[in-house]
């Protein structure tokens, strides 16, 4: 960059974009990259604070910021997202292309913000996100950036592709058996269902079918059994997940012929949870701590589920790292940290 005075960069363009902040009024770009100063222009680059510019020179090995982060957005946006076509101030930003759960490497991504001159930042791995959503932002950080450094960048963040992405929701086909001697022989009204079945609708998946059945482990493996035949993509039940001995829930999970089964989750509220595999059938027990809490295990797996991802006795161990939630009066979920495991 060559440095001259703001009165002899009349009929010269700027190197790169000069950004304007009016506290409380405005924030952004006030003259662009390659704009030509006009003789007006002088006195309001002054009342920016600027009495010097900056013009370009060619050099080897140097590439502008906004060349520079044009090649970070291409390799590190994957599948499921769009990135701005011009970037602001040096940045690009990575926003969702559909509704669906959001996937970053988190690992690549920290490796990548190693390498010096280049940044980008995420949302949380396993966020849900709809279409339009702001994912990420990246850019090359001095207004110059070596062509080594730059290429480093780019070649790690291919190498790991893809480092983000948003992995759609599948519109599965979801059957629920709510245990309980105490609902199915009338003593309380169920009010599982309503809760089920609000939280698929919020990812396009349908409840095709609701049964209620007793404390009965032969009976609750039997019905299992039977929802595996027509042709179900998720399976749920709830209720009978505690340790209590009439509660034989999980058992008749098991007792269906499972090859998975992971009991237990580091979460609050939620730690009473059980997930199970009978191939790629994927079988949630709920406890019933849903009833009484707004978000809960059942909200951070879910989504997963329908993105086709299979969480193993690791991810539900992970989950501790941000698993407290703080029952908050007014809920924002998934705008907070329940959850946020980084993993």
């Amino acid at each position: 960059m060559k440095k001259i005075n703001v009165e002899d960069a009349v009929g010269l363009p700027l190197a790169h974009d000069i950004t304007e902040i009016r506290p409380g009024e405005f924030k952004g770009v006030a003259f662009r990259k390659g704009h030509r100063v006009a003789h007006e222009d002088v006195c309001h680059l002054m009342r920016l604070g600027k009495r010097h510019l900056f013009v370009a020179e060619d050099k080897a090995g140097k590439v502008h910021e906004d060349d520079a982060v044009m090649e970070l957005a291409r390799a590190l946006a994957g599948e499921g997202t769009v990135c701005d076509e011009k970037p602001s101030e040096g940045k690009l930003q990575i926003y969702a292309a559909h509704d669906g759960l959001l996937k970053i490497n988190a690992e690549a991504l920290i490796a990548f913000n190693m390498i010096p001159d280049v940044m980008c930042a995420s949302l949380h791995t396993h966020t849900p996100v709809t279409r339009g959503q702001k994912i990420a932002g990246t850019r090359a950080v001095p207004l110059t950036i070596d062509r080594a450094e730059l290429d480093r960048a780019v070649a790690l963040a291919e190498r790991e592709a893809p480092l983000i992405s948003v992995r759609p929701f599948r519109p599965m086909r979801v059957r629920l058996a709510v245990t309980g001697s105490e609902v199915y022989n009338g003593l309380i009204q169920d009010r599982f269902q309503g809760v089920v079945e609000g939280k698929l609708k919020d990812f396009g998946a349908t409840l095709v079918e609701t049964v209620i059945l007793p404390d009965d482990r032969e009976i609750i493996a039997e019905t299992l059994q039977g929802f595996e035949k027509k042709g179900t993509d998720l399976i749920v039940t709830t209720g009978g997940m505690s340790v209590d001995p009439d509660d034989v829930t999980r058992l008749g999970i098991r007792d269906m012929g499972v090859h998975r089964e992971y009991y237990g989750a580091g979460v609050l509220p939620g730690t009473m949870f059980l997930l199970a595999y009978r191939g790629d059938l994927p079988i949630m027990g709920i406890p019933a701590c849903a009833l009484f809490h707004e978000r809960t295990v059942f909200d951070l797996i879910l989504p997963r589920l329908l993105a086709g991802d299979q969480p193993d006795n690791r991810d539900l161990a992970a989950l501790a790292h941000g698993g407290l939630c703080m029952d908050c009066p007014v809920c924002h979920y998934p705008a907070c940290p329940f959850g946020k495991t980084g993993r």
